[in-house]
């Protein structure tokens, strides 16, 4: 598990000549050396030993590793003569840090600049990158925050290191609430580009001229008050550009979306030199793609362009077995936030959340359940607890056999699905009723 935490350090750093992540003892869980010239250690003599016995001139007052796992707290370009046991002397600047789970500590992560002729030490640092969004990177999402129990979605997590290998632009297509950005950030990080910046764009309810300005970036006097400004194609540039919502984007600008990737390359508004981009696009639509094209919200010439591979996630309520197993997660998950001890729901509460058709998805269970952990007053979590619309709907749950059968008497010709979709109407007008 502390091995991610290099994916966090390679992209927060200028430039790192060697990476050591230990755990909360000291033993080394993670050993890479970018100048094997220099330090010519290699994992398989580093891993699982105990830092002081890599290092045995040092001790537990020398070794910044030790002192930080001790203390808690950073250590920043320290300056250290480094004598392995296989008698080479290094002579390093190293920044440790902490390593940190719900504030206790797990390990520590030590970056390593070398220095392998006679430097002023003053003037050698391991700096931070002054960028933004590869700092933000850190807290993307990687496969490992997917929570699942269902056999379709895991089926979604096995495909998600093969997609993320290549640079073939991916189309997501899931209702609202599903994990979109989730699955998105989780491409990203499961690639080549994932110590590149990984850029979110939601296309909703922006205008055409303003969407366009932020995508392909301005030139100043291209219009009154524009600066030079680089758009997020740019700023993308060797990560991912992650467009949501991209169903929502005005027709105006699709096709010079497309454009811009098939030629792999952008021009500035009110610019005239073009822009060569590398970049893995990744899109979302939160309405069935096919249905807009016919709605003519969606071109059907970058549909087919974005959509090289096309992962659909399935709502909520396809996925039976997750609606307890979230649950249960997101109920230990606020035990931890909240410092509560709730044990989980009551029997009538387990039975409306496998009733209830959740059109908000896990978004709407996690809100759900964060929304209890504010006014539960047991143990368990309540019909009292949850919010009106669902005890609403509890009520008519009860008397679905006899309207079930009263729908079906009064209209002999539906069929299945329209006789669904008319006692949903009347489920969702009853829920509405009740919280007069």
């Amino acid at each position: 598990m502390l091995r991610r935490y290099v994916e966090q350090i390679l992209s927060l750093y200028n430039y790192i000549d060697g990476i050591i992540v230990t755990d909360k003892d000291g033993y080394v869980e993670y050993f890479q050396t970018f100048r094997p010239d220099v330090n010519n250690l290699k994992e398989r003599d580093v891993i699982h030993k105990h830092i002081l016995e890599v290092y045995p001139k040092l001790t537990e007052e020398t070794s910044s590793i030790m002192r930080v796992l001790k203390s808690g707290k950073p250590i920043s370009n320290e300056f250290q003569t480094l004598y392995t046991y296989k008698g080479q002397r290094i002579r390093a600047v190293n920044t440790t840090l902490p390593i940190k789970e719900r504030d206790e500590i797990i390990g520590a992560v030590d970056a390593s600049r070398y220095l392998d002729y006679p430097y002023d030490r003053q003037d050698i640092t391991i700096s931070m990158k002054d960028n933004k969004d590869n700092i933000d990177n850190k807290k993307l999402y990687t496969t490992d925050d997917i929570i699942t129990n269902s056999n379709c979605m895991k089926r979604v997590v096995d495909q998600i290191p093969l997609v993320a290998a290549t640079n073939s632009s991916v189309l997501i297509y899931g209702e609202t609430g599903t994990g979109k950005e989730l699955i998105a950030q989780s491409l990203h990080t499961s690639g080549r580009r994932k110590n590149k910046k990984f850029v979110s764009q939601n296309c909703a309810a922006i205008p055409g001229n303003l969407l366009e300005s932020i995508l392909f970036g301005t030139t100043k006097g291209s219009y009154t008050g524009a600066e030079n400004k680089p758009g997020l194609f740019e700023i993308a540039n060797g990560g991912t550009l992650f467009l949501d919502e991209i169903n929502s984007m005005e027709l105006s600008v699709q096709p010079k979306l497309l454009k811009a990737i098939e030629e792999k390359q952008t021009t500035r508004l009110g610019g005239y030199d073009p822009i060569k981009t590398d970049i893995k696009i990744i899109a979302a639509v939160n309405e069935d793609p096919q249905k807009c094209i016919e709605e003519k919200k969606l071109r059907d010439d970058l549909f087919y362009r974005l959509r090289v591979v096309q992962i659909n996630l399935p709502p909520l309520r396809e996925r039976g077995d997750d609606i307890s197993y979230m649950t249960s997660y997101f109920i230990q998950q606020y035990n931890n936030m909240m410092n509560r001890d709730i044990l989980g729901v009551d029997e009538e509460v387990e039975h409306l959340f496998k009733e209830y058709r959740w059109p908000g998805n896990v978004r709407e269970l996690k809100n759900v359940i964060e929304g209890a952990f504010n006014v539960v007053s047991s143990r368990f979590i309540q019909m009292k607890d949850l919010p009106k619309y669902l005890s609403g709907y509890s009520d008519v749950l009860q008397d679905i056999p006899n309207d079930a059968n009263a729908l079906f008497e009064t209209n002999g010709d539906y069929s299945l699905n329209q006789a669904m979709s008319a006692y949903e109407k009347k489920i969702i007008i009853a829920a509405i009723d009740s919280s007069d």
